[in-house]
């Protein structure tokens, strides 16, 4: 069988060597989950060689910071981002390790799994491409391999498949985290189960998710009892017995309101767990949450802080912003509630103003597209703080995505041709474009989806 990473060793080499002649280098990553592992990585890698760095996060690479980028004096190493935007950013001295679509393929200063017919939408992440460099930089960077599958799980990619794939999977398999089958539901050790069944989305509970009242009573139907003397039972808590007898009953009521045996089996996939940690560490997806939390929250630091071992001032600190990214969250679904969703043929679109924070419109998109159960690909809006721009964020079930929605392609090309830029991946992607064509953008985003649907015929003049 052919080692999937060997593909990607070269080119590893190459670029660790360029860094590692370096005396300084700023690294500049994404403030996702993804991009904060991948930053974590590189900022230990040169911590283990002696390279004095720092570390700046974009939240989008727009023409603001197309600019800024362009006149950088010193050395940086773009992790998570950097790829799509390789022809402007030629002239000064860098290197990549992204896993986006890249504009160009050229080698030598790249790794980029795309480069090599890795899938790096659902193969590899960003963290992964930086921690197969950091690998290359010195032996010991193998105990951050850890943060590699932080990342590839925080940027989704084992959602098409219940479980990580290709690349990703050769990643795990070295990297001492613990793959098991168990309910693919967000709070296993977190939250209480009836608030894991309350919030439960792909795929959503019929009469059982969206209601706190509902997922105790379904509990309760099935004999389950919700507390240990004075604390709540988790999802970790229970019995085998009790965690079977809650998915077959789980299943069939999918069964029965017609979701399918296919989104039916989406209920129990891969968990992946760190056993070196505890609490919302143990978990990846928790892990990866409490990462994005920081990065929304303007404080993606505290999340380096705790990759890299922190667990105590700066654990506390990410701990804080996690209970304020969840109450920002619940606030942002009610605002949709309240100014609703509008339909279009191919898409389904909200604009919040300056309702809902620029940067985590995105993750209140898709939880309101799982949540009602929409059959197209959303589109969120959210005012950009001080600009006259708008920040878009789209999401895509894997339904949606199976049938050739790729939302990533989609954004970037409707987003360019109003004066923005986009990119992202085939289920989640972002985008910027003035206020003032706002609607221009959505007719072209859904052209542009009716088109990979193949439901509509365009003539020429379109």
């Amino acid at each position: 069988m052919v080692n999937v990473l060997e593909k990607l060793e070269p080119a590893a080499n190459k670029i660790s060597s360029v860094i590692l002649q370096q005396d300084y280098v700023e690294v500049v990553a994404h403030i996702d989950a993804d991009g904060i592992c991948a930053a974590a990585i590189a900022s230990g890698a040169l911590d283990n060689a002696g390279i004095e760095h720092t570390i700046t996060f974009l939240k989008q690479i727009d023409e603001e910071a197309l600019e800024s980028l362009k006149h950088r004096d010193n050395f940086v190493w773009f992790v998570d981002l950097g790829s799509g935007v390789y022809e402007e950013i030629k002239n000064i001295n860098f290197v990549i390790s992204d896993h986006h679509i890249p504009a160009s393929k050229e080698l030598g200063r790249q790794l980029n799994p795309h480069l090599f017919n890795i899938d790096g939408s659902r193969e590899m992440s960003g963290a992964g491409a930086t921690y197969m460099v950091a690998k290359s930089m010195n032996e010991e960077n193998k105990a951050l391999a850890p943060l590699a599958i932080v990342g590839a799980v925080g940027d989704m990619q084992d959602n098409e498949e219940c479980r990580l794939i290709g690349a990703n999977r050769e990643l795990q398999r070295g990297s001492g985290v613990e793959a098991k089958k168990d309910i693919r539901y967000f709070g296993r050790e977190s939250r209480p189960v009836y608030k894991l069944l309350q919030y439960a989305s792909d795929p959503v509970i019929p009469g059982v998710s969206g209601f706190e009242s509902t997922s105790i009573k379904f509990l309760k139907s099935l004999g389950i009892e919700l507390k240990e003397e004075d604390s709540w039972r988790k999802w970790v808590d229970l019995t085998f017995e009790e965690r079977k007898k809650i998915v077959s009953e789980i299943v069939k009521i999918l069964m029965r309101k017609g979701f399918g045996i296919k989104r039916a089996l989406r209920v129990v996939g891969e968990v992946y767990l760190l056993p070196n940690e505890k609490g919302n560490l143990h978990d990846a997806k928790e892990f990866a949450t409490l990462l994005n939390a920081c990065g929304r929250h303007g404080a993606p630091e505290v999340g380096v802080a705790v990759c890299l071992g922190d667990r105590d001032t700066y654990y506390r600190k990410a701990m804080n912003l996690l209970n304020e990214h969840r109450s920002a969250i619940a606030n942002g679904i009610e605002v949709v509630k309240e100014i609703g969703i509008e339909q279009m043929p191919h898409i389904v679109f909200f604009d919040a103003g300056d309702k809902i924070d620029e940067r985590i419109v995105g993750i209140v998109a898709g939880m309101v597209l799982e949540a009602n159960g929409i059959n197209k690909p959303i589109v969120a809006f959210a005012k950009m703080k001080g600009k006259d721009t708008l920040k878009i964020s789209a999401r895509a079930t894997s339904d949606l995505v199976e049938k050739g929605v790729d939302l990533s392609e989609a954004l970037n090309t409707a987003a360019k041709q109003v004066g923005g830029l986009g990119g992202g991946h085939r289920m989640a992607a972002g985008a910027s474009v003035p206020c003032e064509r706002r609607e221009e953008f959505l007719k072209l985003m859904d052209k542009e989806i009716a088109k990979q649907l193949g439901s509509l015929l365009f003539d020429a003049e379109d």
